[in-house]
């Protein structure tokens, strides 16, 4: 007779511990869920607005139908026994719940790591203070448009503008107020600019404007807007410190020019316009050095 009760007993305490092993499967699913759709939302704030990011919208829209079936099925059968294919079923839904969570996982660590190497690029070609592209990727640009131009017979045009006196700048006003004319400047130059054109720090207080399908009229017309500009806004903090620069405009060559020739002809354009008296655009047409606006000498 004591071993009637033995009997009975033992399955059931079995039967006990598989249905809470079942429901602790799903609860850890419906919290892998719920992580999984906290990632989601982190990589749609981080993302720009297009097409990836609607996608994501959507993605995190199954997971939420996802999860509340999921609820709904620990809801339905909390207190009850399971059967063998709801058992069955848990198992594959907790599987599941971490497949979403994996892969949510990847793709914002891969997010996070993309943005990283697009932040470390941009700091390689980038001048820190002014947020413009600087000489090493200038460089590169360069030689790519030049190919262009010459492989498709397109106009190229380069400026060289410095900044006049900067250097007394810095001895006067200090070092500070000379990084706020440099982003003065810069701002000036990029609001005139084209999106297709290239505005670089070519180091110091001098910049190379690359202006891609440009004539050399049109160039030159630039040129003049530009120095006016600058000669004609004063420094937003400092309204009484005005400051002018020479800026020199050469074009690309028919025929045997390349980038280095055409950056040193702009060049010599630029100090030809400083030896004139500064404030003025020195054209390099042809290797024939011309005088275009700015004061008399």
């Amino acid at each position: 007779m004591p071993l009637i009760p033995t009997s009975v007993e033992i399955p059931l305490v079995g039967s006990l511990c598989l249905s809470d092993l079942i429901a602790v499967l799903l609860l850890s699913g419906l919290a892998l869920l719920a992580i999984s759709l906290t990632i989601v939302r982190k990589l749609q704030i981080e993302l720009p607005q297009g097409v990836n990011r609607s996608r994501w919208y959507l993605l995190g829209g199954m997971i939420l139908l996802f999860f509340i079936g999921y609820a709904g099925f620990f809801v339905l059968k909390y207190g009850e026994q399971y059967t063998m294919p709801e058992k069955l079923v848990s198992v594959i839904l907790f599987f599941g719940a971490l497949f979403v969570l994996l892969a949510c996982l990847l793709a914002y660590r891969t997010t996070q790591e993309l943005k990283r190497i697009y932040v470390l690029e941009q700091e390689t070609i980038t001048d820190p203070l002014l947020g413009i592209f600087n000489r090493r990727c200038l460089d590169r640009r360069m030689q790519e448009e030049v190919l262009r131009a010459q492989r498709y017979r397109l106009d190229l045009a380069v400026l060289m503008v410095d900044i006049d006196n900067f250097k007394q700048v810095n001895d006067t006003w200090g070092h500070q107020v000379g990084d706020l004319v440099l982003q003065h400047l810069t701002q000036i130059l990029a609001d005139a600019l084209r999106q297709t054109d290239v505005l670089a720090r070519f180091g110091g207080e001098e910049f190379v404007i690359l202006l891609p399908h440009t004539p050399e009229r049109e160039a030159n017309k630039l040129a003049e807007r530009l120095r006016t500009a600058v000669e004609q806004t004063p420094l937003h903090r400092i309204p009484e410190l005005r400051v002018t620069v020479s800026i020199g405009s050469a074009c690309l060559l028919p025929d045997g020019d390349t980038a280095y020739s055409l950056l040193e002809r702009a060049d010599k354009a630029m100090y030809w316009a400083k030896r004139e008296g500064r404030n003025r655009v020195g054209l390099y047409s042809y290797c024939d050095l011309v005088d275009h606006g700015g004061n008399t000498p």
